[in-house]
């Protein structure tokens, strides 16, 4: 191309540019009164901001942008999974904070009497040093453990651990055993008075009347009717073992002695029913209490028992304790 041919095409772009301002000047005053030097202020804004538009544009054309390496891959995978990580341990420890699934540790299975395990054994098979504790403190106040299923009254004890533990559990009830927990070997033989077989009404009987039952003291007699006021009542015989120290042997020797009235139970209205009404029972923990009252509120009232399999937190198991309790 000549000078000649470049020279034309100059002459006919300034032309053209000169016309174009010429026509946006021309229109801009006959809505807006500007002057020539307001005129060219808003011409180079105009300018400036159509190159700040194209620039990215060029930017990326001219300066290609790089992929992350492979070694920034695997590390920016790497700290993904450690989010995700400690977003579910997070979740965990907010929906699972009762005693017994805090036990999520290391723990190896080794074969064990429960009745003689150190606290040091139980701590190698799960539990924490204050789980291990409670167990000791139970079985220095004379607690026997004759049936491996004597460790599910432990509340220290969840389901799944126990369910771990259960095949490895090995109890020799030696009679040396027994009499270290009464201390009666080196007591001379005494004459007791011999309780004369009775049969009481478990919801109404007060402590001095489970005190005539054949095989409950005093101290059984109070925690039975203590147990009997947090739970609202006993609607069968086989929940006298979920009291402290009444294992299956000790059971075996009261329950002819006693009868049960399901409808004196002390019910909740789970449709009305606040945090406060369910606190005390000792089937429901904290989190479960919250999770009822939030699914209520969120999708209306429960209109009957199986509305209670919708909420997350609550098993099969401790619906089916907890439905003669509740009213809809």
């Amino acid at each position: 191309m000549n000078n000649k041919a470049i020279s034309k095409i100059r002459f006919i772009f300034l032309n053209n540019s000169t016309y174009l301002v010429q026509v946006i000047r021309k229109w801009l005053n006959n809505y807006f009164q500007f002057s020539k030097r307001e005129f060219n202020g808003l011409l180079v804004l105009i300018v400036l901001i159509g190159m700040i538009a194209v620039f990215p544009a060029f930017y990326r054309i001219l300066i290609p942008l790089k992929g992350p390496t492979q070694e920034e891959q695997v590390a920016l995978l790497k700290l993904e999974l450690d989010r995700e990580s400690e977003r579910a341990e997070s979740k965990l420890g907010k929906h699972h904070s009762s005693p017994g699934l805090r036990q999520k540790r290391k723990s190896k299975m080794f074969y064990f009497d429960p009745n003689t395990i150190t606290a040091k054994g139980w701590q190698e098979l799960g539990l924490s040093p204050k789980q291990a504790q409670a167990i000791l403190n139970y079985r220095a106040k004379g607690g026997v453990f004759r049936l491996p299923s004597d460790l599910k009254k432990m509340y220290t004890i969840a389901p799944e651990l126990y369910l771990q533990l259960e095949p490895y559990v090995q109890i020799e009830l030696r009679e040396k055993i027994l009499d270290h927990r009464a201390d009666y070997r080196d007591r001379p033989a005494q004459n007791f008075p011999v309780k004369e077989k009775v049969m009481v009404a478990l919801n109404t009987a007060d402590t001095l009347a489970l005190d005539r039952i054949h095989g409950i003291g005093k101290v059984f007699a109070r925690r039975i009717v203590a147990y009997r006021e947090r739970i609202g009542g006993f609607y069968k015989k086989e929940q006298l073992m979920e009291v402290f120290g009444v294992d299956s042997l000790k059971y075996e020797e009261i329950k002819g002695q006693v009868t049960v009235d399901p409808s004196l139970l002390r019910k909740i209205n789970i449709n009305t029913a606040s945090a406060a009404d369910f606190n005390r029972h000792p089937y429901l923990r904290y989190q479960q209490v919250n999770a009822v009252i939030a699914y209520r509120k969120q999708h209306g009232n429960y209109s009957n028992i199986a509305d209670l399999n919708k909420v997350v937190v609550l098993t099969p198991e401790l619906i089916e304790k907890l439905a003669p309790y509740l009213i809809f």
